[in-house]
């Protein structure tokens, strides 16, 4: 039976060459689509790593005032911290979580070597964004002695530069110094690959790092937010003030990640519904031009099953040849590790774009060889 299917499309592989291109197109769109949302499927199943719940940035810039700056940060700090609307304030650089701001470095220890992202933060944030530290504790201004910087890492970065081997005390780029682990840190959103991420302790007289991150209480609504804006304003003339409410930013982030996904979605649609009125069309066609040979069948003792069995294992042999060249590409893609992403990913958008080919080209398949099961020999003969 499979022998006679891969005959009759070779007899007419002229006729069914374009179709095979069509379905190894698909596949590779198809592929490219699995892949995406695999990957998205799976940053977004890991934990995000802090609560942004009711905390707000607040981007301060000093514009043309140049007198004075770190005082004033300092002064502003202070006063967020007297609210009693506020239960936690943290000062940091312009990265903060869901920000477009990022700010990265190679660093190193012993040997190893990877690129990690870089927070500079004070020894408030881990508490303002409900950070929990998995090995040691979160840096504290003590810790700012010798020639070492205090640090905390994620756990990402622990395996990339320590291994196995225990990373408090240790030494990162001969400057840091490790003081903690914390799990996850995703600043980007959930979408987000969990990446190596480094803070450091901020300097309270740096007159650059003046983020405050807010963690106000559940409820605080517009009016205090008003407030508070025009007490910093009081208290730094010419300062421009800007409040993020990390749930916005975490939402325009994550519209950032979806809406590419949703167009090449709506492409690939648009391209496999064409395959497949391309295939029930050719279907339709081959029966119209076949009725005598499947009424001969038929009259041999061919049943209804065996004739729809015979056209649905044709467009499945179609199908398995535009795959195999398919596969041919998909397959270079874990072999040379293109996008550094692991092979398992690769492998399972393979799988399913394969499991939605053939179910696309069964469905095509399915009412042109039941039209086909219900031709009658002595009309099909008759008309021959």
């Amino acid at each position: 039976m499979i022998r006679h299917l891969f005959k009759l499309i070779w007899n007419k592989k002229k006729a069914h060459a374009l179709l095979m291109v069509e379905i190894w197109a698909s596949f590779m769109v198809l592929f490219g689509l699995t892949t995406l949302i695999v990957v998205n499927v799976r940053n977004y199943s890991q934990p995000l790593g802090f609560a942004y719940q009711n905390v707000w940035a607040i981007e301060l810039n000093n514009n043309q005032d140049t007198m004075a700056v770190a005082e004033k940060a300092k002064a502003i700090f202070q006063r967020l911290k007297s609210y009693s609307d506020v239960e936690s304030v943290s000062r940091m650089s312009n990265n903060f979580p869901f920000s477009a701001n990022t700010m990265n470095n190679m660093v190193e220890h012993n040997k190893a070597r990877t690129l990690a992202h870089q927070y500079v933060t004070d020894e408030n944030f881990a508490r303002t964004l409900a950070m929990p530290v998995l090995e040691g504790s979160w840096y504290r201004r003590a810790d700012r002695v010798g020639k070492y910087k205090p640090v905390v890492i994620n756990q990402k970065a622990r395996e990339e530069l320590f291994g196995d081997e225990n990373p408090l005390g240790g030494i990162i780029s001969d400057n840091f110094k490790v003081t903690g682990v914390v799990g996850n840190f995703k600043a980007k959103g959930e979408f987000m690959a969990n990446q190596p991420a480094m803070f450091e302790l901020l300097d309270e007289d740096s007159s650059w790092d003046k983020t405050m991150l807010v963690r106000v209480k559940p409820g605080t609504d517009a009016i205090f937010e008003a407030r508070l804006v025009k007490d910093i304003t009081s208290m730094a003339n010419g300062w421009s003030v800007e409040v993020d409410h990390l749930t916005d930013s975490r939402q325009n982030q994550h519209n950032l990640t979806l809406v590419p996904v949703i167009i090449f979605l709506i492409i690939s649609s648009f391209l496999l519904i064409n395959v497949g009125l391309g295939l029930f069309g050719v279907l339709n066609l081959s029966i119209a031009r076949r009725r005598g040979e499947i009424g001969l069948r038929r009259a041999l003792g061919a049943t209804g099953n065996g004739i729809s069995t015979q056209f649905i294992g044709e467009i499945w042999v179609l199908a398995t040849f535009g795959l195999l060249i398919g596969l041919l590409f998909a397959m270079q893609f874990p072999l040379l590790n293109v996008f550094d992403l692991e092979a398992g990913v690769y492998l399972t958008a393979i799988v399913m774009s394969v499991i939605v080919i053939y179910v696309i080209v069964t469905l095509c398949a399915l009412f042109p060889s039941r039209q086909a099961a219900q031709i009658q020999p002595a009309v099909a003969l008759h008309e021959e």
